[in-house]
């Protein structure tokens, strides 16, 4: 009998230490990375890599951050610099870098890509967007572009984002401008549409007169002379 309550009680303390071992150990995947909160001195400094690693049970946490590039598409209504509206979507490939994780989660959290990134760039594509006339926006879209990249990877590098890639994939504007566009494009083709009618009857008229016996053209000036039979 005391032979099976010493395996119990040797198989209890080989359970409860496996529990603390395993409560000890994290796995840190591939692309990720940890900072690690301890209860009694706050966020580490250290940013620990991808692996199996130990920590002190119940006293230390890790947080676990995604460092892969991420796309997220940020739609923005907001004016040119004629005041005409402007709804634009914007397409970032972002990441945090790592070395600055402690600063992010200490200042801004683990959803550092919802408080921050958001913010910055409707605060970027309004400031970009108000520098060009709607026309200018449509017409000089590469510079519109260049200079939204220049000025949000400047911005996000503040807060220890790294910007991979950016595009402005959506570009429209408000119905009265749209209509207004429209109508001129409209205008502009009936225009073309009665020159080349014009430029038709023209070759036509000619072509008849240089088909006709009765018509001999006068060199000084540009008519006609009927040739009278005698």
């Amino acid at each position: 009998m005391e032979l099976f309550e010493s395996i119990g009680k040797f198989g209890l303390a080989l359970a409860v230490a496996g529990g603390v071992v395993n409560s000890a150990l994290y796995n840190v995947d591939a692309g990720h990375r940890a900072v690690i909160f301890d209860r009694f001195h706050g966020v580490q400094g250290v940013v620990v890599g991808e692996g199996t690693h130990f920590l002190i049970p119940w006293v230390q946490k890790p947080i676990i951050f995604d460092c892969c590039s991420r796309p997220r598409n940020v739609p923005v209504i907001t004016g040119s610099k004629d005041l005409q509206n402007v709804s634009i979507t914007l397409r970032i490939l972002f990441q945090p870098v790592a070395s600055q994780l402690p600063r992010i989660y200490t200042s801004i959290g683990e959803d550092y890509d919802e408080r921050v990134l958001l913010s910055i760039t409707t605060e970027i594509l309004t400031s970009v967007m108000a520098r060009f006339d709607a026309g200018e926006l449509i017409i000089q879209r590469e510079l519109v572009s260049r200079q939204v990249s220049d000025d949000l990877t400047e911005r996000a590098a503040t807060f220890g984002l790294l910007l991979d890639d950016l595009s402005l994939t959506y570009l429209t504007f408000g119905k009265e401008f749209t209509e207004a566009v429209e109508a001129k494009q409209v205008a502009q083709q009936e225009a073309e549409r009665a020159r080349f009618a014009k430029l038709e009857a023209a070759e036509d008229i000619a072509y008849q007169l240089s088909r006709s016996r009765n018509i001999t053209y006068l060199p000084a000036g540009q008519s006609v002379l009927h040739q009278l039979p005698q």
